[in-house]
């Protein structure tokens, strides 16, 4: 006996120190039994308490009152699988009949308290078919990217999601988008996981820097680099003359002739073949302001840089050319045409904010429910956003931390991979040889 009571308080002790020190190891040694254990033994109390279950069936009812038998308790949606993950459990429901899925949304808080968990979310999956995404503890407390990810061209992997998955950047899915917060919130650490994500990749990187400071260190990795006004009102219409000119290749090689199948009709530079198509331009500009705000009420310059980016965010994506456009603030007092612009930026992340505003300019057209998330983003979590989506959904995501130094060597040993664009070639940055 006193073996095994020095052994059972040994392995109290270690599950003790692993939930303290090492969430992710108590969670896949000791927190998945405990979990699952707690669901099979309170599912049923716990649909009854969160009021998620449905009154017996009137044939039932009927049934028992003929045999004088005890009336049916309500009917608990049924649990069709539950699958652990490396983060948390995953549950699938079938709904009964007359219950909806705002009903499982409107009770996540009660089912985390219920079933002792970090966080649930809820989505519908089909209807009728509910899944409920247990998280067994704060994933984004210390974020540590799967060493496994689903890359591709034009995809990569910038962020943790606070269910455990990872956030893709994918620039052929969501085009164009626009990344706000405030200073010291983790804007530029995202911009920086960007930038060297896609640094090993076949695509062209351009930069717009008023600042002259946060994208200058990448330049060997950059075909095209402004950090003037002047110099970005010609590099974006020089960008519009490219795109222009690709269309034109588009026209010329469509191949609409009656004998033609559909599916070899050229409507983009993916439909061309290998060796025609133009290769992929991402735009960065790391603070919009300093390109929409001017001193004069109407001034020439501003026009032409808000008509060009406008033009490429409307007709940029067929063309190979994304724009990832950063900034403390995006909204209509910088002036005419940033809401023409903001309505083409699909993507739309918002670090933390220091007013309730800023939230609303980017989130208040697709995702309101956004807003208040990204308001409560404490100053202790830097790099944490909030990602909300055209459907109205929303994530919490944060990006891993990302150094300057990480990001330059990044772009400095695939330097090699950086285009010669001739359009830009009065544009690219001059670095002394290595």
């Amino acid at each position: 006996m006193l073996w095994l009571t020095v052994a059972v308080l040994l392995v109290v002790a270690a599950a003790g120190l692993l939930r303290w020190r090492r969430p992710a190891w108590y969670w896949m040694s000791f927190g998945i039994v405990f979990t699952v254990a707690r669901i099979r033994l309170r599912y049923a109390d716990v649909m009854d308490a969160c009021h998620l279950t449905m009154p017996a069936s009137r044939f039932r009812v009927a049934m028992a009152r003929l045999f004088k038998r005890e009336i049916a308790r309500h009917r608990v949606p049924r649990l069709l699988w539950l699958r652990p993950t490396r983060t948390g459990v995953r549950l699938r429901i079938r709904m009964w009949p007359g219950q909806d899925a705002f009903e499982f949304s409107a009770a996540t808080d009660r089912l985390r308290h219920s079933f002792a968990v970090h966080q649930v979310i809820s989505r519908e999956i089909k209807p009728g078919v509910i899944e409920l995404t247990l998280t067994g503890f704060d994933v984004l407390a210390q974020v540590r990217m799967p060493f496994k990810t689903d890359r591709g061209l034009l995809k990569i992997p910038v962020a943790l999601v606070e269910d455990g998955s990872v956030h893709y950047r994918d620039y052929r899915e969501t085009p164009h988008s626009v990344t706000a917060g405030a200073t010291q919130s983790g804007k530029s650490v995202f911009q920086r996981t960007v930038i060297k994500e896609l640094a090993p990749q076949p695509v062209a990187l351009v930069g717009i820097d008023c600042k002259k400071i946060e994208l200058g260190p990448f330049a060997r990795r950059f075909s095209a680099l402004a950090d003037n006004r002047d110099d970005a009102a010609d590099l974006l219409e020089a960008l519009v003359a490219r795109m222009e000119n690709i269309y034109e290749l588009i026209r010329c090689k469509q191949r609409i002739s009656a004998d033609t199948p559909d599916a070899e009709i050229a409507a983009n530079i993916w439909d061309l073949p290998e060796s025609l198509r133009p290769v992929p331009v991402v735009i960065t500009i790391d603070e919009i302001a300093e390109l929409a705000m001017s001193a004069k009420r109407n001034d020439p310059q501003r026009d032409r840089i808000i008509t060009a980016l406008v033009r490429l965010a409307q007709l940029g994506r067929a063309a190979g050319m994304f724009l990832d456009i950063y900034g403390q603030r995006f909204g209509s007092e910088l002036g005419d045409g940033i809401t023409m612009l903001r309505a083409q930026l699909t993507g739309r992340i918002v670090h933390r904010v220091n007013d309730e505003s800023t939230a609303k300019m980017t989130f208040g057209d697709i995702a309101p429910h956004a807003v208040f998330a990204a308001t409560q983003i404490p100053n202790t979590r830097r790099g944490m956003a909030i990602v909300g989506y055209s459907t109205g959904e929303w994530n919490r995501i944060r990006t891993p931390y990302t150094s300057m130094r990480q990001a330059v060597s990044a772009c400095n040993k695939h330097a090699h991979l950086t285009p010669d664009l001739p359009e830009l070639d009065r544009f690219r940055p001059l670095v002394e040889a290595a």
